[in-house]
C-alpha cells in the first residue's frame, strides 16, 4: 500500500511501502535514484530470488544511484558516475517523474540495460532518462539486475535466472509504489536493448511477469538462450575456473569479484569449444537466459506463438549493421577475409554457408561475415519475435534503424547499440562516444532522436507508435533514418533465408573438445 506523496519541492518526499524517499528536482523534473526494490542479495540471500527489501524509518535520501552489481567491466571499462556510492546494496531503482503527484496517473516506462548479461547497470549516463520523461510527460524508471555469475550462471542449489527474477521484483515494485511517483501502474510500458531486449522477451515468457506490464519494446534481441544442459555444463566451466564445483556451497565462500574472473578468464577460451558448446562458444558470454522449464518454460518464441502474451502490445526491431560494432571494437572492420567469413557461414546459417553465398553472389567476405552474425544473433530473433507474438493472436509494430552512425565517415553503418543515444539524447556518453565520435550531434542526427522518443513516448500512452502494425502481407515496417520512411520489410533476402528457422534454446552439442 502507498501513501500519497507531498506537493512538489525543491526536495520532495514520498513514502514508498518500505519507507520514505527524498528527491530531488532537476530541470523541471523530479528524479529518485537508489530506491531499494530488494534487500541485497548477499549472506543468506546470495544466489537466492530476490527479497523484499527491509523496511527503514525516517526519510532516506535518493540523491545517488544504488552501486551496480558486480560484473565484468567490458573494453571501455567502468562507466560510473562519481557520486555512486559502493557496497552491496545492488538491486535499486531510479524514477524521473514530471511531479509525484498521486492524481497524475501519467504513463510509465520501465528501462532494462544491456551489456551481455555480464555488465551494465542503471547509473551508466548513457541511460539519463530525463529526455524520455520530459519528452513524454511520462515516469520512467531505470532499475539495476544482477549480471554474470551472480544472476545468470547455472549454479546447483540456485533457482536459474536470478537476474530475470530480480527484473519481475522491480517492476513488481513499480505496481505496488509508481501511483506515488506519479505513474499508472495499469499503463506500464517494459522496454530494453540487446540483453535488456532479451529480457524484455524472456519477461513476455514468464508466468511471474504475467500481469506486472502491459506494453513492451524490445530494441535488437539477441537469439542466444541456453538450453538447461548447455547451462550446466557452462556453470561447471566458470566454478572449474576457481577449482570449484558450480554449487552454492562451494561457490558461496568465494567473493563477486572473483566469480567476476572467473567469468573473463573462461570467456576468451569459449571460441575453441565450438565442438561442444555449438554457436555459443564464439560469443564469448558464458550467460544468457535459461529454458529453466520453471521461470522460463520456453522459450519467448515459442511463448509468444502460444499465446502467452497475446494481449500484450509489442514494439520490436534491429539496426540494420548490428555486427560492425563489434568487428570495430575489435580492430577488424572491414577486414574479415574468407576463412573467418566462410567458418561464420557454417555454423551460423540456416542452409549452410551455400544459401548465403547464392543469396548474395556479388558480396565480399567481409560483408557475408556482418550479416551472417547480425542477422543470427540479433536481426532474425527480433523480427521472429514480431512475427511469433502475430501468430499467436497479439500485435507487433516493427522498425529498423538504418541510419549510420556518424564517426569514422560512417563506416560503422547502423551499428548495435546506436538506438540507446538516439532514444536517450545521451550523445556524449558510453558507447555514443565511439559512435559520434565527441562530436556535436547534427541537426540530422537531433531530429532522429526526437522522432525516436515520439514514437515510444507515443507507444507508451496509446499503443500506436505512429507506423502500421506489422503483417506477413505487407510486412510494413517503420525505417528509421534521416527521412524516415513506412516500407516493406528492408532485410527481405535475409527473412527469406530464416523463414523456416525456430530459435530454440541453444544445445550442448558433443563431447568436449
Amino acid at each position: 500500500m502507498t501513501i500519497p506523496g507531498p506537493v512538489e519541492s525543491v526536495e520532495p518526499v514520498v513514502r514508498t511501502s518500505s519507507g520514505a524517499v527524498r528527491g530531488r528536482t532537476e530541470g523541471g523534473l523530479t528524479v529518485f535514484r537508489g530506491i531499494p526494490f530488494a534487500q541485497p542479495p548477499v549472506g543468506d540471500a546470495r544466489f537466492a530470488a530476490p527479497r523484499r527489501p527491509r523496511p527503514w524509518d525516517g526519510i532516506r535520501d535518493a540523491y545517488a544511484f544504488g552501486p551496480p552489481p558486480p560484473q565484468d567491466l567490458g573494453v571501455a571499462g567502468p562507466v560510473v558516475p562519481p557520486d555512486v556510492p559502493g557496497g552491496d546494496d545492488w538491486l535499486t531503482v531510479n524514477v524521473w517523474t514530471p511531479g509525484p503527484d498521486p492524481a497524475a496517473h501519467r504513463p510509465v516506462m520501465v528501462w532494462i540495460h544491456g551489456g551481455a548479461y555480464k555488465m551494465g547497470h542503471s547509473g551508466n549516463p548513457a541511460y539519463d532518462a530525463r529526455r524520455i520523461a520530459a519528452d513524454g510527460d511520462l515516469v520512467v524508471v531505470t532499475l539495476n539486475y544482477r549480471v554474470g555469475m551472480e544472476g545468470f550462471a547455472h549454479i546447483e542449489g540456485a533457482p536459474a535466472n536470478r537476474g530475470l527474477l530480480d527484473q519481475v521484483a522491480a517492476l513488481v515494485w513499480v505496481q505496488d509504489n509508481i501511483a506515488a511517483f506519479g505513474g499508472d501502474p495499469d499503463q506500464v510500458t517494459v522496454f530494453g536493448e540487446s540483453a535488456g531486449a532479451g529480457s524484455v522477451a524472456a519477461l513476455l515468457a514468464m508466468p511471474r511477469a504475467a500481469g506486472l506490464f502491459r506494453r513492451a519494446v524490445a530494441q535488437s534481441v539477441p537469439g542466444t538462450f541456453f538450453s538447461a544442459e548447455l547451462a550446466a555444463d557452462i556453470g561447471a566451466a566458470l566454478a572449474a575456473e576457481l577449482g570449484l564445483r558450480p554449487t552454492v556451497a562451494d561457490l558461496s565462500e568465494v567473493t563477486p569479484d572473483q566469480l567476476v574472473k572467473a567469468g573473463q578468464a573462461l570467456a576468451p577460451k569459449m571460441p575453441g569449444n565450438v565442438v561442444r558448446w555449438g554457436q555459443a562458444a564464439p560469443t564469448i558470454t558464458p550467460y544468457a537466459p535459461v529454458v529453466d522449464g520453471e521461470f522460463l518454460p520456453v522459450t519467448p518464441w515459442q511463448a509468444l506463438a502460444s499465446g502467452a502474451a497475446r494481449d500484450i502490445e509489442l514494439i520490436a526491431g534491429h539496426n540494420r549493421d548490428e555486427n560492425r560494432l563489434f568487428t570495430a571494437m575489435a580492430g577488424k572492420l572491414g577486414e574479415i577475409g574468407e576463412d573467418r567469413a566462410g567458418a561464420a557461414l557454417r555454423l551460423y546459417a540456416p542452409g549452410g554457408e551455400a544459401a548465403y553465398r547464392a543469396a548474395f553472389p556479388e558480396w565480399s567476405a567481409n560483408d557475408l561475415y556482418e550479416r551472417v552474425q547480425t542477422d543470427w544473433l540479433f536481426a532474425m530473433p527480433s523480427l521472429h519475435l514480431a512475427e511469433a507474438h502475430l501468430a499467436g493472436g497479439g500485435r507487433a509494430h516493427v522498425y529498423e534503424l538504418t541510419w549510420p552512425a556518424p564517426a569514422f565517415d560512417g563506416t560503422l553503418g547502423a551499428c548495435h547499440a546506436l538506438d540507446i543515444p538516439l532514444l536517450f539524447g545521451t550523445f556524449r556518453a558510453d558507447l555514443a562516444l565511439l559512435q559520434f565520435g565527441g562530436a556535436e550531434p547534427s541537426e540530422e542526427a537531433l531530429a532522429l532522436s526526437a522522432r525516436f522518443r515520439t514514437a515510444w513516448t507515443a507507444f507508451a500512452r496509446t499503443g500506436d507508435p505512429g507506423w502500421p502494425a506489422y503483417d506477413t502481407e505487407r510486412r510494413l515496417v517503420q525505417v528509421l533514418d534521416a527521412e524516415p520512411t513506412v516500407a516493406p520489410y528492408p532485410e527481405e533476402t535475409s527473412r527469406r533465408l530464416w523463414e523456416r528457422h525456430e530459435f530454440g534454446p541453444l544445445p550442448l552439442v558433443g563431447p568436449e573438445a
